[in-house]
């Protein structure tokens, strides 16, 4: 009996001693998770932030060792990425996390906003390493021979862009359409490869519509000049409208004019005033200078007069006058990782006061600025130049006060980073778009201090 009631006591103490054992490490599994000491947003220029998976490393929601941490792509997935022959399959890298292990973690987005999250990267924030690596998505190419183009098919595709498709995070298009443009002649600046695709791309510009500045892709291109529309000097009259200072802001042709009294024209030298008159009319006018910031009077007394006076085969000069300079609304987004901009993504909400509006994760504070986004009434301007205001003006990150999360103490606010903007016309309101990242501590602010203007935005208080 003294033996079997040893024999208990040493087993019945095995266990206990194994439970002991097995609770102590559980703990220190659960304590070796590693923290975010911190998270900050990368300010180095946009294009040095390029970069390609190394297949080493997994995508996750946070930092890999972080708890919580998501899986968002495999590294099995990310090897494919690395070995990719798309551009799409590129990232820009955009915040860097350091954690309590003394590593580092980068936060990308794939060119085409397909993958969101942190890589490793290493134990330097001075270089990319682990996970990713520096990536060059265009080089150099020869310059053509022949520098004059033309666009090969008008229409909507092969139009320019702000860089090569997926070769810069969210590159767009400058113009979507290119009919407008057909006959003129575009100087070819620069030339790229995509390095993954091999495409080659020319950067061109349009010294009669700078509008259309940008990337295109070569096959889209020829150096033949186009036909003259087609002009039929039997039908037609070509029109040159042009400014006070006689520069030419577009041309236009009538055309299949009806002989004064009502017949079609057939010969060349035929009057045709009546018919030009009643094509020429204010809605043609508005129709064909579209983007160029100037408009047409048909019952101008000199346009009456060219008009009246045409005949079949002429070439008549009618005259337009700019518009005036006016501000240009912008509305601002907050976005993750949709294509399509414009449509997924959730308008901000402005922050007042604490009374109006409660201060929560999408109340942003909108600051005074000393000047609106503005310009000559229906010109055309580009993503970038709305970009290059917003950064300028330092509306390309915005800041909501301080709020609390359920259940929690302590302070946090969320920061949006610009990401994208979309290309318009002054005058008509446009949208801007951010990504946000929840930050703890004391938000840098709190009110617009009044001494400015806050007129550049439409977003409205919860």
């Amino acid at each position: 009996m003294r033996k079997s009631l040893k024999n208990s006591l040493y087993l019945g103490l095995a266990a206990l001693s194994l439970g002991a054992v097995t609770v102590v490490n559980t703990t220190a599994n659960a304590a070796s998770k590693a923290k975010v000491t911190s998270d900050v947003t990368l300010k180095t220029a946009a294009e040095s932030r390029n970069v390609e998976a190394t297949g080493t490393n997994a995508l996750y929601s946070k930092p890999g060792t972080v708890k919580g941490a998501k899986l968002v792509a495999s590294k099995t997935t990310m090897k494919k990425m690395a070995n990719s022959k798309k551009s799409a399959d590129y990232f820009r890298a955009y915040r860097v996390a350091k954690t309590t292990r003394g590593t580092v973690y980068y936060k990308m987005v794939s060119m085409d906003g397909k993958y969101r999250g942190y890589v490793y990267g290493g134990r330097s924030v001075k270089a990319f390493a682990g996970g990713i690596k520096k990536a060059a998505t265009t080089k150099s190419a020869t310059m053509p021979s022949n520098t004059t183009m033309y666009f090969k098919t008008p229409g909507k595709s092969n139009v320019s862009w702000t860089a090569p498709n997926n070769t810069q995070y969210k590159a767009s298009k400058v113009v979507k359409d290119t009919t407008t443009y057909a006959n003129d002649a575009l100087v070819v600046t620069d030339a790229a490869r995509k390095t993954r695709e091999g495409s080659l791309y020319y950067y061109v510009t349009d010294a009669a519509h700078p509008e259309v500045n940008g990337w295109v892709y070569a096959k889209g291109l020829t150096t033949t000049k186009p036909t003259t529309d087609n002009f039929n000097d039997k039908t037609d009259v070509k029109v040159n409208l042009k400014n006070v200072d006689g520069v030419v802001i577009k041309t236009a042709i009538l055309s299949k004019l009806d002989a004064n009294g009502g017949t079609t024209s057939t010969a060349t030298g035929t009057a045709v005033g009546d018919s030009a008159k009643k094509q020429a009319n204010d809605a043609w006018g508005k129709t064909v200078l579209t983007g160029t910031g100037y408009k047409y009077a048909s019952a101008d007394s000199s346009n009456v007069s060219a008009l009246a006076n045409a005949k079949t085969g002429d070439t008549i000069t009618l005259i337009v006058t700019k518009n005036e300079v006016v501000n240009t609304p912008i509305t601002f987004y907050a976005t993750t990782n949709s294509a399509d901009l414009s449509q997924t993504a959730t308008v901000l909400s402005v922050y007042k006061n604490e009374t109006s509006t409660p201060a929560s994760k999408d109340t942003v504070v909108f600051p005074t600025v000393s000047a609106t986004f503005s310009g000559t009434e229906d010109a055309s301007f580009t993503a970038g130049d709305l970009v290059a205001y917003l950064t300028t003006s330092k509306l390309n990150v915005l800041d909501t006060p301080n709020y609390n999360k359920a259940g929690s103490s302590d302070k946090y606010y969320t920061e949006y980073t610009l990401v994208s903007a979309l290309p318009g016309t002054y005058g008509a309101t446009t949208k801007a778009f951010y990504v946000a990242s929840e930050k703890p501590g004391t938000s840098p602010v709190s009110a617009p201090v009044v001494s400015g203007t806050t007129g550049y935005y439409t977003n409205t208080s919860k």
